[in-house]
């Protein structure tokens, strides 16, 4: 559908954003059911968030997602965050209802549905997350319902000391994992850093200490080096495509109120990374 004046506009904010795939899986969506809405991208340095939310007011932007690095940063400035975005304290969708801004997270929900697709349970399994930012506090909010220990690593001691005591608050079974020098009772490892988006990047833990048993999971949306090592050892491997489309489907859903076609999505997103 061509734009025009009446065109509807939702858009991502991040900085950098040249690289993401979302406005071809929402583009496609939107072109598909005939909808007069278009989905572009804005880089927004960090220091001119604050501007940025109030022009989606201004501009009238139906909606927007935010990622790295605002997800967290972002909160202050909306008028009302839903209970599940504000627990996870991130937020990387915001819905523009006539001048009232409010914010979801639809990255955890998005990830347990890319783990059910691939038959992936954390039922009861040892679960250790690599990188305490906005992606990990929002799906381990998720993974530690099911999961029987959820472990926490991040360089950043203050950081994860926080999320691990935030979500001990609700849940039982979060702990702190000391070191990556042993990955013993891991089932399922999870890469929350940005660490395999440039293939000269060091892998987040050393892959010697994965085995075959361990499903390996990367929240970058391509096979990253830690996933080809694991896949040599025999690992069940996910990317985190399956999070991409399935966190963009839940929030084409709240901007405009229509379940979208996930398999168009997908098929946009296959045929560009």
């Amino acid at each position: 559908m061509p734009i025009s004046g009446r065109t509807k506009v939702v858009a991502l904010f991040g900085y950098p954003v040249e690289h993401s795939l979302s406005p071809a899986m929402h583009n496609a969506a939107f072109a598909n059911l005939g909808m007069d809405y278009c989905y572009v991208t804005f880089p927004v340095r960090p220091e001119l968030l604050k501007d940025a939310v109030k022009a989606i007011r201004a501009l009238g932007l139906k909606g927007v997602n935010v990622t790295v690095p605002h997800k967290e940063k972002v909160i202050p400035f909306l008028d009302a965050v839903n209970e599940e975005a504000s627990f996870i304290g991130a937020v990387n969708t915001i819905v523009n209802s006539g001048g009232t801004l409010t914010g979801f997270n639809t990255d955890g929900r998005g990830f347990m549905e890319s783990l059910k697709e691939e038959g992936i349970s954390a039922e009861g399994k040892g679960v250790l997350i690599v990188g305490a930012g906005g992606a990990c506090r929002a799906i381990s909010y998720y993974l530690s319902e099911k999961a029987g220990d959820l472990y926490l690593f991040d360089i950043d001691a203050a950081r994860v000391t926080k999320l691990v005591n935030d979500l001990s608050a609700v849940r039982p079974n979060v702990k702190r994992f000391g070191s990556l020098d042993d990955l013993k009772g891991i089932d399922i490892l999870v890469n929350a850093t940005p660490l395999g988006l440039k293939e000269t990047d060091p892998p987040p833990v050393d892959i010697s200490l994965i085995n075959e048993k361990m499903t390996v999971c990367d929240l970058i949306y391509k096979e990253t080096p830690l996933l080809k090592a694991a896949a040599k050892k025999g690992c069940k491997t996910l990317d985190g495509l399956g999070m991409l489309l399935h966190q963009g489907v839940l929030a084409f859903e709240i901007w405009t109120g229509v379940k979208p076609p996930a398999d168009v999505m997908r098929d946009a997103l296959l045929k560009i990374r």
